[in-house]
């Protein structure tokens, strides 16, 4: 399953003639309903209650990368099953952002294909410039930043967080708060784990990112990220086991770098398994991203992918991603009209600032440095 932003472009718009012997400008818009594959909003598909009941037709929707305990997904599935009968099958809910990419470009038109993905805001940039995805506006479209989301609705970013640490304090002595005590030598028993492969892994990606920050870096320059991790693995403080809820379960990582919604939600998890699972926001490596949503052009249940995408943007949907830890996109637009689980906010993280984000070129030419160094400086 990653942010990185740019400023959405203004949409152009075709002024209206005065005199209907002149014509509309464009081309002539549906006089009724179309169907949910072309639909680019719920009223083009004959308003929600169309929508709905199409989507229920369909009875299904292909979903991959939604691991229940990431961003309260299991709390979204089981929500959107009870209230619309439908049912969410996951085909791999371990998978990463670039997995996600590639089972959408292979899979074509099958009925196994994946319907919608949730991945990086990098990856959905890339997936939009190939031509997988299909526009939709879903009905908050409007309230949501112009910079967490594409001009042409082909993504748009549904939540978001902080990178973190997190320590397994039953296991470890002193939990470390920052990137510079990971290098300490009381972690080389303990080791500091990842999600994955930077390359392969929003998430770890991102973490890289946070520890160049850390270590003079910049958005303009990746380097020291990368070389901060391999002087881990040189020291002996690195961990090559990719951490999941079952490794922090069994002590495989009892030290891992992750989204805090991710680490904060193993606290919970885990509480009544014997693991204190500690949350810490870095304060020298301070990295935010949010992760986007989106509909494949091919999707098998076209209806049902975008009544997922129009449940996972409402007030319910935004507060259930609240309640697993998640910043969601429409936070702001919900505390202004009064709809945001203030008890569930209230449970975040502290951060200080504002947090700021690279630019897509900064972006892409910090995932070629990765593409070219990572494998060569972790060796094998």
């Amino acid at each position: 399953m990653t942010s990185l932003r740019m400023p959405a472009a203004a949409a152009l718009c075709c002024l209206a003639l005065a005199a209907p012997a002149l014509g509309a400008c464009g081309p002539t818009p549906p006089t009724g309903p179309v169907k949910p594959s072309v639909a680019t909003s719920a009223k083009e598909a004959g308003g929600m209650d169309a929508l709905i009941a199409a989507a229920k037709k369909e009875g299904r929707l292909n979903a991959i990368a939604l691991p229940r305990d990431w961003a309260n997904y299991g709390g979204l599935i089981d929500g959107f099953e009870k209230k619309y009968g439908i049912t969410v099958t996951d085909s791999n809910p371990y998978a990463h952002s670039e997995d996600e990419m590639a089972a959408v470009e292979k899979s074509g038109s099958r009925p196994d294909a994946p319907d919608v993905i949730d991945v990086a805001d990098t990856f959905a940039r890339a997936a939009a410039g190939q031509k997988l995805l299909a526009p939709y506006k879903v009905a908050e479209y409007h309230a949501i930043p112009d910079a967490q989301k594409d001009s042409k609705a082909r993504w748009y970013n549904n939540y978001g967080g902080y990178i973190s640490i997190g320590c397994d304090a039953r296991r470890v002595r002193t939990c470390p708060q920052t990137f510079a005590e990971l290098l300490s030598p009381d972690y080389r028993s303990a080791k500091v784990a990842l999600e994955g492969d930077p390359n392969r892994s929003g998430a770890a990606f991102a973490s890289v990112y946070a520890a160049a920050l850390a270590n003079n870096g910049s958005f303009n320059n990746i380097h020291p990220g990368i070389d901060f991790f391999a002087k881990l693995k040189q020291i002996g403080n690195f961990n090559p086991v990719v951490s999941t809820s079952a490794t922090v379960g069994n002590g495989r990582t009892p030290i891992a770098i992750n989204w805090d919604y991710i680490n904060m939600g193993y606290t919970d998890q885990l509480r009544g398994r014997g693991v204190d699972w500690q949350v810490s926001i870095p304060f020298d490596g301070s990295f935010a991203q949010y992760y986007a949503l989106a509909i494949n052009k091919n999707a098998p249940h076209p209806a049902a992918a975008r009544l997922w995408q129009e449940y996972l943007f409402s007030t319910e949907g935004q507060n259930l991603r609240l309640r697993g830890y998640a910043r969601p996109v429409l936070i702001a637009a919900m505390e202004r009209n009064n709809t945001l689980d203030k008890a569930a906010a209230a449970k975040l993280p502290t951060v200080e600032g504002t947090p700021q984000f690279p630019t897509q070129a900064q972006v892409e030419k910090a995932q070629k440095a990765v593409a070219q160094g990572w494998a060569k400086a972790m060796g094998p």
